[in-house]
């Protein structure tokens, strides 16, 4: 949505086509908004209620969209998305079809590697990875041709500005306490229970500390159950659903993000984006965004005792976090702006329909 209603419009006409889009979802305020804010901005929005993966006919809407139109260039999201994109895209003789995968997680599943390779690959015009780690795994394990793919960064807008609100006192936490924190999904991939079992050694190395998770998920109960098998109650904080993301970064000293693997996690540029020091386990396209040493501090995933230290190491060094906080700041801002990746995504378009056509 945010790519389509920042494309040049003097050069792009664009349309936004949800593929599961039922009529009770219509009626959802946030989808209500998101809708009347496409319109606005002068994107045709199309939403198709599919009731099953099998309804092949709830497909006929976008297919006589694509064929009306004559719509230049299909851009999927996602490995569903990116399926359909193709199998629709080519049937409607579309010139152009960019796939575009927000993180790699096929270990094992072979049936989405063939057809990322053999489909999707083959049959789109290029496959976009967020991350270099991303881009490797397609090219190394599924044995993708490197020329049809590309790296293209992932970026955020920048977060609004904080409202004042002192989150420290609403949540009784002393304005000097050292205080670290994530904000995501209770759910896997996310491993927020690593984090968790990284606040028993970290409560032992940095005294008083807090840790705040501000998110929700299925992974709750297991989370909470952490919490009480090592008695964390005065240290974990789980703040469930949260609409005060800016304030929340404001209160916090250190931001984590203890995952298992990740594309390029848009997370982690807020944090940047809100000059905060990160430590995140070394996975994914993280590296991408975070120098180790410069912009935080990387430690290997399942390791809560390298996790603890990595937070010790700056709650202990004010400075040198703050130091961190502000590289980060500054490089999210050069390198991972909304702007800067749609720009990325135009002169993408245009190489490729230049080529189509020629």
């Amino acid at each position: 949505m945010q790519i389509a209603q920042r494309l040049d419009p003097a050069r792009f006409e664009s349309y936004v086509c949800a593929t599961r889009f039922s009529e009770e979802e219509r009626t959802r305020p946030t989808v209500e908004h998101a809708v009347r804010q496409m319109e606005e901005s002068g994107v045709t929005f199309l939403g198709l209620d599919r009731s099953s993966k099998f309804d092949l006919m709830a497909w006929r809407p976008l297919y006589q969209l694509m064929r009306r139109e004559r719509i230049d260039v299909v851009h999927a999201h996602k490995f569903g998305a990116n399926v359909w994109g193709v199998v629709m895209g080519r049937l409607a003789r579309v010139p152009v079809i960019v796939t575009h995968e927000h993180g790699w997680a096929f270990e094992g599943e072979r049936l989405k590697v063939f057809l990322d390779r053999e489909l999707i690959a083959r049959g789109g015009t290029v496959h976009v990875a967020v991350s270099r780690a991303d881009e490797e795994r397609m090219t190394s394990i599924e044995k993708i041709k490197p020329k049809d793919t590309v790296f293209v960064p992932n970026g955020i807008s920048p977060l609004p500005a904080p409202s004042g609100k002192d989150v420290r006192a609403e949540l009784g936490i002393a304005p000097d306490a050292p205080l670290t924190g994530t904000m995501g999904f209770l759910r896997y991939p996310k491993a927020i229970d690593n984090l968790v079992r990284a606040a028993d050694p970290l409560r032992r190395m940095v005294p008083g500390v807090k840790v705040l998770i501000a998110g929700d998920g299925p992974d709750r109960p297991m989370v909470e159950a952490i919490i009480d098998e090592l008695d964390l109650h005065d240290t974990v904080m789980l703040l469930g659903l949260r609409s005060d993301v800016p304030d929340l970064l404001a209160a916090l000293d250190v931001a984590v993000c203890p995952s298992d693997s990740e594309g390029s996690p848009l997370s982690i540029m807020e944090y940047m984006d809100a000059g905060l020091p990160v430590v995140s386990t070394n996975v994914g396209g993280v590296p991408d965004l975070i120098d180790e040493g410069v912009h935080g501090l990387l430690v290997p995933r399942r390791d809560p005792e390298g996790l603890a230290r990595a937070m010790a190491e700056l709650l202990n060094d004010r400075e040198r976090a703050a130091e961190m906080g502000r590289r980060g700041r500054e490089r999210r801002a050069r390198e991972f702006d909304i702007d800067v990746m749609v720009g990325n995504i135009e002169n993408l378009y245009l190489d490729l329909y230049a080529k189509a056509r020629s």
